[in-house]
Formats: structure tokens, C-alpha cells, sequence
């Protein structure tokens, strides 16, 4: 099993986790929404002609005198999106003007910027993989519209995260397939103030998954531990933790809102070493996307996975059976509990950090009784 500090790089610069929190890794591109101030044999020119050339040094922490590869590739992204904007400057540009929008011109520079940059490895990764433009650029955007549109997600409490330092999020699992982590991130980003980001504590499965191991890293995930924790909330990042695990995402869809165990409380001795509040954090919705009435265990077993699901429309209707039932989601952030009150050497109390755990896991329990009161409906 792959540590958070085995993870394999790649190319791209890394930076210490700390010096990537004040925004963006990579530096936003220049404004080609503006009017140009003059005209090129009488059309004027197109602001996707103007995407700035990465730094010549950048060539994803190679030495600048290693090979002409990295130039050719520059090179070559620089053609292709001068080609593109020349081309769209053109009569190109009012068919897709009436297709996108006013507007397009900016968002189009940016998205061919943003290649640019993938292309030729000017951005970076902290210590842990996570890129965080290709998190804003990529990842939120393609999960922003299932949180707005689709689950209607209605945050509640926001403020009390902290605007900076460290903060543990707790929150309640449900729901077969973990969509609330995801949701809970989105939430996080989009609506506080300082956008922060949500560094997730996942299951060992989630990284020896094909494909699934290398997003979570990139997305800013590490393994669930708690050296990896404590890292980052000393490092003044929001970690979240679902300590349910799998007992709570693959609970029978009759034990629903019904939180499982909280585990040990490993969670609770890592915010006490750190000394950061925690948040308690309550899904609900969640738990009818995917209505699970039935658990082919002999095949999990067969697979080593947890559990399968077995659920009003899968498997059978096949594939269409895996698509989520459009729930109407609320996510309310509760009041912080403090730890600073207690020494760091707290953490090896157990009766404190049992204490701790059943307060946040009552906390929980309590607001997802009173949200299901207050909700009119499942879908509206």
C-alpha cells in the first residue's frame, strides 16, 4: 500500500503543502476579455492569440539545459493555440459568439491556457499530489452541476469553518456510492467565503483502485491515518473524515440516518495534537440516491470489496440502475467544538478522546434528526 509519501509525482514541481494554500498553483492568465486597442489588416485580433508562453525555466523541475524536448513541446502547444485563435478570430468567432455566448473569447483563452500549462508542466503539486488548478479547472467544474442542479444542495453553516489554520470536518456517511465526500468539498469551496479546500481522509480501497488512486491524490485525498492528518491540520488545511467508514455508506437503506460506530477516535486525538477545532458536519439526502435493500455478499467477497449493492434499480437495470436518484440535498456545518482548551498530550487520554467522540457523533445524530423534521420532501 502506497503512502501519502510514496506518491508517484510524475513531472510536474513540487512545492511544499504549506506555500500552496494562499490560492491558485498556477498564475490566472492575463484578461483577453478586453477590446484589443487597434486592428491587424483590418480584423482585429483575437485575445486566444495572446496566451502567454510558459517560463522557460518551467519544464516541470527538469534542469533548463536538459534537452530541447520540453522547447518542442512548448513550442507546439504555442502553435496549436495561436491556430485555434486565429481561427476563431475569424468568421469562426460569430458562430461561436451565438452558440456560447458573449464572453466565449475569455473563457476559450483560458481553457487553451489552461492546456498550455498541462502540456508543457508549468504547475505545481504539494507533498501529498495534490494539483490544485487541475482540481478548480476540472474536478470541481465537472461536479458543480450535480451538486447544483441535480442534488439542489442547500448549505447551512458555512461560516462557522474558519477562515484559516486547520479544521477537522466530521460528517456522516451514507448513500452506497461516497458522493456526500464529494458534495461536501463542492460545498466547502463554492460557498465560503475563502474557498477553501477539502483535503479528504479516504479508505485504503480508494487507493489501490485503478485510476481512482491517482484522481484522489491529484484531488488532494490521502490515506486515512493519522500521521497524514495531523500533517495536514498542522499545515492549517480543512481535513475531512467520515468515520463511519464503510459501515455507514453500506448500511440497509432501513437503518437510514442511523449513525454507525465512530470508530476509536483517532480522528479526535489528531485534531487534539494539532489543536484545531472540529466541525461537525450533517448530510441529509444522501441516503435515497441509492436505496440499498439488499447486499450480494458472496459476490463481495469474490470481488474483495465491502459489499454489493443491491438496490431498486440495480443491476437491474444495468447500467441505468448506477445513475444516483436525484435526492434533495442539505449540508449543515454545526458549531465548532474547540480542542485548544486541552494540551496537545491530551491526545493520549482515552477517556477524553471518548468523550470528545461521542460529542461530535451526538452533534451529528441530533442535527440530522431535526433536518429530516424540517424536510417537506425527499425529491422537491
Amino acid at each position: 500500500m502506497s503512502t501519502a509519501r510514496e506518491y508517484a509525482m510524475g513531472d510536474a514541481k513540487v512545492i511544499p503543502i504549506d506555500s500552496a494554500r494562499g490560492g491558485s498553483a498556477a498564475q490566472p492568465a492575463a484578461a483577453f476579455g478586453e477590446e484589443a486597442g487597434g486592428r491587424t489588416g483590418g480584423r482585429r485580433p483575437s485575445p486566444l492569440s495572446a496566451l502567454p508562453s510558459p517560463p522557460r525555466d518551467a519544464r516541470r523541475g527538469q534542469d533548463p539545459s536538459a534537452g530541447e524536448a520540453p522547447d518542442r513541446t512548448a513550442a507546439v502547444a504555442g502553435r496549436i493555440a495561436d491556430t485555434v485563435g486565429q481561427a476563431l478570430s475569424g468568421p469562426l468567432g460569430g458562430v461561436a459568439q451565438r452558440l456560447l455566448g458573449r464572453g466565449w473569447e475569455g473563457r476559450a483563452a483560458n481553457g487553451l491556457a489552461f492546456l498550455r500549462r498541462r502540456i508543457t508542466g508549468d504547475y505545481e503539486v504539494d507533498e501529498f499530489g495534490f494539483d490544485r488548478e487541475l482540481t478548480e479547472e476540472v474536478f470541481l467544474s465537472l461536479l458543480r452541476p450535480l451538486a447544483e442542479k441535480y442534488f439542489r444542495v442547500e448549505v447551512r453553516g458555512v461560516e462557522n469553518i474558519p477562515a484559516e489554520g486547520g479544521v477537522l470536518i466530521v460528517a456522516n456517511h451514507s448513500g452506497v456510492v461516497p458522493l456526500d465526500a464529494l458534495m461536501t468539498h463542492v460545498a466547502i469551496h463554492d460557498h465560503h467565503p475563502a474557498h477553501r479546500h477539502l483535503r479528504m481522509l479516504a479508505a485504503d480501497l480508494v487507493f489501490v483502485l485503478p485510476g481512482v488512486n491517482e484522481l484522489a491524490r491529484k484531488a488532494g485525498h490521502t490515506l486515512a491515518c493519522n500521521e497524514d492528518a495531523q500533517r495536514l491540520l498542522e499545515r492549517g488545511e480543512v481535513v475531512g473524515v467520515w468515520p463511519e467508514g464503510f459501515k455507514g455508506i453500506g448500511k440497509p437503506f432501513a437503518e437510514r440516518y442511523k449513525l454507525q460506530r465512530f470508530g476509536r477516535g483517532g480522528f479526535v486525538a489528531s485534531a487534539l495534537r494539532a489543536q484545531v477545532p472540529i466541525v461537525p458536519c450533517s448530510i441529509v439526502g444522501a441516503e435515497e440516491t441509492y436505496p440499498m435493500i439488499g447486499n450480494a455478499r458472496t459476490l463481495a467477497r469474490l470481488l474483495g470489496l465491502p459489499y454489493v449493492p443491491i438496490t431498486p434499480t440495480f443491476p437491474w437495470l444495468g447500467p441505468l440502475g448506477a445513475v444516483p436518484l436525484p435526492t434533495k440535498w442539505t449540508i449543515q456545518f454545526g458549531e465548532p467544538i474547540s480542542t485548544d482548551v486541552h494540551p496537545p498530550e491530551a491526545a493520549d487520554d482515552p477517556m477524553l478522546v471518548f468523550n470528545l467522540t461521542d460529542e461530535v457523533r451526538e452533534t451529528i445524530q441530533h442535527t440530522l434528526y431535526r433536518l429530516l423534521v424540517q424536510r417537506r420532501s425527499v425529491f422537491f
